[in-house]
C-alpha cells in the first residue's frame, strides 16, 4: 500500500516562520514535523510514500531526498496551481493506481492513530475517513455520520450537526480519481475534497473512523508549540554529545553528537538539543524546549517551552518563554521575552490584519529569520516580528512588526 502526503501549501498563516522555509520543514521535537509523519506512516507499515510539494519544493526534496536515510521510498509530485484539496489529490492520478492512504501534511497526531486507521483500511478495503471530536467544530469540516458511515461533510457550518470533524487522513481507492473529475469548483474557485467526499458517500459506503488521542492542526505559529509539547513528551533519553562536569541533565533529554553542554547548565527534560549546539555555562533549559542545529544558549540564559531554530544565538542574560524563534537570530544581552498578560487572559496575536485569540495563557513571541535585538530590548506577549528586523537597545517590541523594520 502507498501513502500520499499533501504538503504543497504556502503556509501563509504561519508567516513569518514560513517566509523563507516551506511549512513541512518547520522544526518540532528535533526535526521537521513532516519527518514525524513520514516515520509514523513507516511504522504503520507503509514505506512507499509520495509527497505532494508546492512552494519552495526544492528545499523539501533536498532534506528528504529519496527517503533511504529514513528507511522509506519517497517520490514527489508538484501541485503547480493551488486549486484546492481535491485538485491536490487528483495530481496523483496515474501515479498511484492502487489503494492508498492520504494524509494532510500539516496535521500532527499520535502514530498509533495512524496505524489503527491503516489497519482498518487494509482489513476492509473500502474508503475510510478519519474523524476527530473537538469542542468547537464550527471552524472545520463537520462530519455527519450514521451507523459508522459518512452521510455528509458540512464546511464550517454555523449549526454543526455533530462535534466530529474531518481529521485529514483517509483510506482511498482508485475510484476517487473519477469522483474528483466530476467535482465542480466551489464558490472560492477551488475543487474542494469535501464536495468529492459528499459525492462518494452518496454512491458508496464511506466508513467513519474516530481518531482517539492527540490531534493537532498546525495552522498558526503557536500551534507549533502545542505540537512540540506533544511530540517532546514521547522523547526517550539519549545523550551522545559532550557534557562537562558540573552540568545537570534530568529526565528525557536528547543531546545529539557534536553538541556541547557546559558546566553549570541545568536541563530539565523533555528537551531536544541538536548537533552543533553550544549550551552554557550556567544556564537553565526548561521542559519542552527544542534547540535546532548550531544554536548558542549562553551564560545566565533561561529558555522555557520554546522552539529555537538553526544557528540562532541567545548568548547572555536573556529570557525566552513559550516562543518560536526563526533561524540566524541574535539576542543582545538582557533581551527579555514576556509571555504572560497582567490580567492572566489568553494572549491575542495580530496576524493577517486580525487580532486572534491564541487560546494560550502563556505565549511569548513569534520571530522570523535574521532578527537582531540590542541590549535590554523588551518583547511583549504575542508579538510577531518578521524577518530581518532590528529591535534596538532598550526598545519595546509589540504587535505585528513587518519585515526589515527598525524599532529604536
Amino acid at each position: 500500500m502507498k501513502a500520499l502526503i499533501l504538503a504543497a501549501g504556502d503556509g501563509t498563516r504561519l508567516r513569518p516562520l514560513t517566509s523563507n522555509k516551506p511549512k513541512p520543514l518547520l522544526t518540532v521535537a528535533g526535526k521537521p514535523y513532516l519527518a514525524h509523519l513520514v516515520q509514523a506512516l513507516k511504522d504503520a507499515g507503509i514505506k512507499d510514500q509520495t509527497i505532494l510539494v508546492g512552494w519552495k519544493s526544492n528545499k523539501v526534496r533536498e532534506f528528504f531526498g529519496d527517503g533511504q536515510h529514513m528507511g522509506v521510498d519517497l517520490t514527489y509530485l508538484e501541485q503547480k496551481e493551488r486549486l484546492g484539496t481535491a485538485n491536490a489529490i487528483g495530481v496523483a492520478e496515474g501515479i498511484i493506481q492502487e489503494d492508498f492512504v492520504c494524509v494532510n501534511g500539516d496535521v500532527v497526531m499520535a502514530p498509533e492513530s495512524i496505524a489503527e486507521l491503516v489497519t482498518a483500511f487494509q482489513k476492509d478495503r473500502r474508503p475510510i475517513m478519519g474523524t476527530v471530536e473537538v469542542p468547537d467544530p464550527s471552524r472545520f469540516g463537520v462530519v455527519e455520520q450514521k451507523d459508522g458511515k459518512l452521510v455528509r461533510v458540512w464546511e464550517k457550518p454555523s449549526n454543526p450537526p455533530s462535534n466530529l470533524i474531518n481529521g485529514g487522513i483517509f483510506g482511498l481507492t482508485p475510484e476517487v480519481f473519477d469522483l474528483i473529475h466530476r467535482t465542480e469548483r466551489s464558490s472560492r474557485g477551488e475543487y474542494e475534497f469535501t464536495d468529492t467526499l459528499n459525492m462518494m458517500s452518496a454512491e458508496m459506503d464511506v466508513r467513519v473512523h474516530r481518531i482517539v488521542g492527540e490531534w493537532i492542526d498546525v495552522g498558526y505559529p503557536w500551534e507549533l508549540l502545542r505540537a512540540n509539547e506533544y511530540l517532546m513528551g514521547r522523547l526517550k533519553r539519549n545523550v551522545r554529545g559532550t557534557v562537562e562536569e558540573g552540568a545537570v541533565i534530568k529526565g528525557n533529554v536528547v543531546v545529539e553528537e557534536g553538541a556541547v553542554i557546559r558546566s553549570g547548565s541545568y536541563i530539565e527534560g523533555p528537551v531536544y538539543i541538536s548537533k552543533g549546539c553550544d549550551v552554557g555555562p550556567n544556564c537553565y533549559i526548561r521542559p519542552s524546549t527544542c534547540l535546532g542545529e548550531g544554536v548558542k544558549v549562553g551564560n545566565a540564559v533561561e529558555v522555557k517551552n520554546s522552539i529555537i531554530m538553526q544557528r540562532t544565538n541567545v548568548p547572555h542574560h536573556n529570557y525566552i518563554g513559550d516562543s518560536v524563534i526563526g533561524e540566524r537570530c541574535n539576542f543582545g544581552s538582557g533581551t527579555k521575552v514576556a509571555n504572560l498578560r497582567f490580567d492572566d487572559r489568553a494572549v491575542r496575536v495580530s496576524t493577517r490584519g486580525q487580532l486572534i485569540n491564541s487560546g494560550r495563557r502563556k505565549l511569548g513571541a513569534i520571530i522570523g529569520d535574521d532578527v537582531k535585538t540590542g541590549i535590554n530590548a523588551m518583547i511583549e506577549p504575542g508579538a510577531v516580528i518578521w524577518e530581518g528586523t532590528i529591535i534596538g537597545m532598550g526598545a519595546l517590541a509589540r504587535g505585528n512588526i513587518g519585515p526589515n523594520s527598525r524599532v529604536l
